[in-house]
């Protein structure tokens, strides 16, 4: 064993690759996030194999490999979406794609996006909004936006031609990790008097950014040319998004940053259907 871990071994060099992507899969490293970390047998809220023992102190800064992730959770979504096509219709298969990446992702992101729905939708000032997505109940805005959100993925992915799905998957799933980095980079933590969590927010570079960003765009060549204009409505959704973010709250929590993922991968599907059209 103390061969095989010995520095400059293989297993040596992708140790700490693995535990960055295996930790940035839990997306936001915000109060939300830990808290349910917290709860979970063994700190495990994900669905990927990692190391028995991580370094929490380098969980912030694996949110640069969220694009990497979105490749894995992708690449599983279209999967089960390619073998289900296989047996039933486009509908059941997408709905089945989508389970897919629930599971992987243990629904942090679609859990983040019920809160931003409850949370805005309910509160009528910064303070009172904050305690609305603190609460671990879901109530109606969050419910009814969980519905039309997973309503619209499914039309969208049931409209595109079955052969283009399992691509469109795995770039919309990339692609859509970048809107927490540019989050995380262009405004600040919304809760100021939380000292736990504000340890633990973390403010990429424009290097970072870069990097993440040609990660995250790299599966659409997958796509027709085309497809690569969806990209537009993606970034205008994900202005518009930290715009109204940073008026109502000053900035943006962990739910944000989950709910902007939601959002930028249902506007994605959404802009390839439409394209398609032209192709």
């Amino acid at each position: 064993m103390a061969a095989e871990t010995a520095s400059g071994s293989p297993r040596h060099f992708l140790h700490p690759w693995r535990s960055e992507v295996s930790q940035a899969v839990r997306l936001p490293g915000t109060q939300e996030v830990e808290q349910r970390r917290s709860s979970c047998r063994g700190n495990r809220c994900d669905r990927l194999p990692h190391p028995q023992s991580l370094d929490y102190s380098q969980l912030p800064r694996a949110v640069i490999c969220l694009p990497l992730v979105g490749w894995l959770v992708g690449a599983a979504a279209a999967l089960s979406f390619y073998l289900a096509d296989l047996a039933w219709p486009q509908t059941t298969a997408a709905i089945l794609a989508l389970v897919a990446g629930i599971l992987m992702t243990g629904a942090l992101h679609e859990d983040g996006f019920a809160d931003v729905c409850d949370g805005f939708g309910g509160g009528m000032n910064k303070q009172r909004i904050l305690a609305i997505m603190k609460d671990s109940h879901i109530g109606v805005y969050g419910v009814l936006g969980l519905l039309l959100m997973l309503s619209l993925k499914i039309s969208a992915l049931t409209a595109i031609p079955a052969a283009a799905v399992p691509l469109a998957l795995i770039a919309g799933h990339s692609l859509s990790r970048l809107s927490p980095l540019w989050l995380m980079w262009r405004y600040n933590y919304a809760r100021d008097n939380d000292s736990k969590a504000s340890g633990a927010v973390y403010k990429p570079n424009l290097q970072e950014l870069a990097f993440a960003t040609v990660i995250a765009l790299l599966p659409l060549a997958l796509l027709p040319m085309l497809c690569a204009l969806a990209i537009i409505p993606v970034l205008l959704a994900i202005l518009l998004l930290g715009h109204y973010f940073y008026r109502h709250i000053g900035g943006y929590t962990g739910d944000c940053l989950g709910a902007s993922q939601q959002v930028a991968e249902t506007v994605f599907y959404l802009s390839v259907n439409a394209l398609w059209i032209f192709i």
